[in-house]
């Protein structure tokens, strides 16, 4: 063989193995995205099973404030849904108004202080906050494998294998204005 054929194969050969190399970072970096958003699944199928125990603890001091409960059981119910569509979208909507929900259930409980040294709701409420702050971490650990899958799937090279075996970008978890901004904690306790 001649040195000029040799030169080309092993060009031909460190092309491929540098495709092979972007190709397997890009799967890699794909199910990063599908394990980020199976652990938030995770944390909101627990919140999703936590909430009527909550409310049904509270349903037992809180006789005439059913419109709370109600609204707490249906932000529940948008969220499940979404999260089984993995409507990422629809999702951010459903957490905004959950978190919002729950927020009044919490400062409601003010109102009754059986209710506030009862141990179960302490319980309950202390497992959906730790819910609540995992979930905030999972999603943010979703966004970030999100921003780097898209991230990687524009730059070049990256972009002509994930076109030639098309790989997407994902869609971020994201949030309403209201749900960013800060929390008013005299409205919540209704002074």
């Amino acid at each position: 063989m001649e040195i000029a054929t040799i030169i080309v194969l092993g060009m031909l050969l460190v092309t491929a193995a540098y495709f092979v190399m972007i190709y397997n970072n890009l799967v890699q970096v794909k199910h990063n995205v599908t394990k980020a958003w199976a652990n938030i699944d995770v944390l909101l199928k627990q919140r999703h099973d936590e909430l009527p125990k909550l409310v049904e603890t509270c349903k037992q001091y809180m006789k005439f404030e059913q419109d709370t409960l109600t609204k707490v059981m249906e932000a529940r119910s948008r969220v499940f849904t979404a999260r089984e569509q993995q409507n990422i979208g629809a999702l951010g909507q459903a957490e905004g108004a959950l978190r919002a929900t729950l927020g009044s259930l919490f400062a409601l409980a003010e109102a009754y202080p059986d209710l506030k040294t009862n141990q179960s709701f302490q319980q309950l409420q202390a497992r959906i906050s730790s819910l609540e702050n995992a979930i905030s971490d999972r999603r943010e650990f979703y966004n970030e494998s999100v921003n780097v899958n898209n991230v990687r799937v524009e730059q070049f090279p990256d972009t002509v294998v994930a076109s030639m075996f098309k790989f997407k970008p994902f869609q971020l978890l994201e949030f309403q204005a209201e749900e960013k901004a800060d929390v008013d904690v005299k409205k919540l306790f209704g002074t």
